[in-house]
């Protein structure tokens, strides 16, 4: 059976749409829960696929979270193998560290429904279904990246013109996200409850009403985008 390992850095914010199709592929779900975890345990090479989901702490505060130095060094030795490897938000940023490129604070907070920019690599990428459908997507981020070298653009906004890429057929980073439920976001709501209060022009009800509008057509959108991917790296 074909394995799928998920890092996780808390308990809300899981492989959502994306374990449906992992899952509805024939893969084995696990997960393993970033901030207690011992990394140096962990087979970066064996999973078929690895996944690093978001979460809401910078990938530069290393001195306050230790485990980030160990979780970069695992990504890197993945990516350095060429293996599938699929980054969320939080994990879209760590990959780029992995990389080589610096994360740093974007100056703003996107968190809300809002449309990308794709870049003409798109259309011929697995976020080709996004681009056609061109409807918002939930963003929920603070951070930015620059382009690691020998990545792909795919996607962007104004205020974070990073907003996706991929290195050859094995690796996407998304930070925006695709694998979010209406269900889901409403554990999202209370586990950042502090940060929505502290961010003005959004708010609670608005998230709320704004996610009913979109998220269920968006969800056979994110399915094909996650296919794709899949297919391509030819798992």
């Amino acid at each position: 059976m074909k394995s799928a390992l998920a890092i996780r850095h808390v308990p809300f914010e899981d492989l959502g749409i994306l374990g449906d199709v992992l899952e509805g592929r024939g893969f084995s779900i696990s997960y393993v829960e970033a901030p207690g975890a011992d990394f140096s345990a962990i087979d970066a090479l064996s999973p078929d696929i690895l996944v690093i989901l978001g979460g809401p702490i910078g990938v530069y505060e290393e001195e306050a979270y230790p485990f980030l130095s160990h979780e970069i060094a695992l990504i890197e030795k993945r990516l350095a193998n060429k293996l599938p490897t699929l980054g969320i938000c939080l994990g879209c940023q760590l990959m780029a560290r992995a990389l080589g490129a610096p994360v740093y604070p974007s100056g703003t907070k996107e968190i809300g429904w809002a449309p990308l920019s794709f870049s003409d690599a798109a259309t011929n990428s697995c976020l080709a279904p996004l681009a056609e459908r061109q409807s918002p997507v939930l963003h929920w981020h603070g951070d930015t990246f620059d382009l690691p070298e020998g990545a792909v653009h795919l996607a962007g906004t104004d205020a974070c013109p990073n907003q996706a890429f991929s290195m050859g057929d094995f690796a996407l980073a998304l930070q925006f996200h695709l694998e979010a439920t209406e269900q889901g976001l409403e554990s999202w709501f209370v586990g950042h409850a502090c940060e929505i209060a502290a961010t003005p022009s959004i708010s609670t009800e608005k998230l709320r009403a704004d996610t009913h509008q979109w998220s269920g057509h968006l969800e056979p959108t994110a399915k094909k985008v996650f296919d794709m991917w899949i297919d391509g790296t030819g798992l």
